[in-house]
C-alpha cells in the first residue's frame, strides 16, 4: 500500500482550487439601465362604500287581526286557535325584496315560516299570516323577520295560551 503525505494531499486541493478559480468566467459590468421617463402613478381606486340596504324595517308586530290599512294591534298573548300576523313595516326601495318571517317554538323547533317578494318605492306595511287548524301548541314563541336573508327588524316575543 502506497501512502500518500499529507503536505501532497495540501498541494493536490490548493492547485485544484486555483484551476475551478481560474475557469471561472469573469462576470460582465452590470449596467444600469437609464431610469424611465416618469410616469404619473395611477390614481388610488377608492374602496367601494357598502351600500346602504334599499329597504330597511322600521318595525315588527304581532298581533290576530289586521286593519284595513295593515295595520295590526300588538298582542302578547294569543290563543291556540288564532292566525298568527307579523306585521312588518318597511320604508325605501326595493324590486323583488325577499322579505321572510319565521317562528320559532320555545324549544327552538321552526313552527312556520313563510316569505314574500316585496317591490315597494316608499314606507309600506307587509303582514305575513300564519294559521295552524289543529291549533298552535301552547308556549313562548319569537317571531324573527329577515330581509334578503339578512336579520331585520326587533324580534317579538309572544304567547299561546
Amino acid at each position: 500500500m502506497k501512502k500518500t503525505s499529507l503536505s501532497s494531499a495540501l498541494m493536490i486541493a490548493v492547485v485544484g482550487a486555483v484551476a475551478l478559480v481560474g475557469c471561472k468566467k469573469k462576470e460582465e459590468a452590470v449596467t444600469t439601465p437609464p431610469p424611465a421617463a416618469s410616469t404619473p402613478a395611477p390614481a388610488p381606486v377608492p374602496e367601494p362604500t357598502p351600500a346602504a340596504p334599499a329597504v330597511t324595517v322600521t318595525s315588527v308586530t304581532v298581533g290576530n287581526a289586521a286593519a284595513a290599512d295593515k295595520t295590526v294591534a300588538p298582542l302578547a298573548t294569543l290563543a291556540a286557535k288564532d292566525k298568527i300576523i307579523v306585521s312588518i313595516k318597511t320604508d325605501g326601495t326595493a324590486t323583488n325584496a325577499n322579505v321572510a318571517a319565521k317562528l320559532t317554538y320555545q324549544d327552538g323547533q321552526v313552527a312556520g315560516e313563510q316569505s314574500v317578494a316585496l317591490n315597494t318605492t316608499a314606507a309600506e306595511t307587509t303582514n305575513i299570516e300564519f294559521t295552524k287548524p289543529s291549533g298552535w301548541p301552547a308556549g313562548k314563541y319569537t317571531a324573527e323577520v329577515t330581509v334578503d336573508g339578512k336579520a331585520a327588524g326587533m324580534p317579538q316575543q309572544f304567547e299561546v295560551k
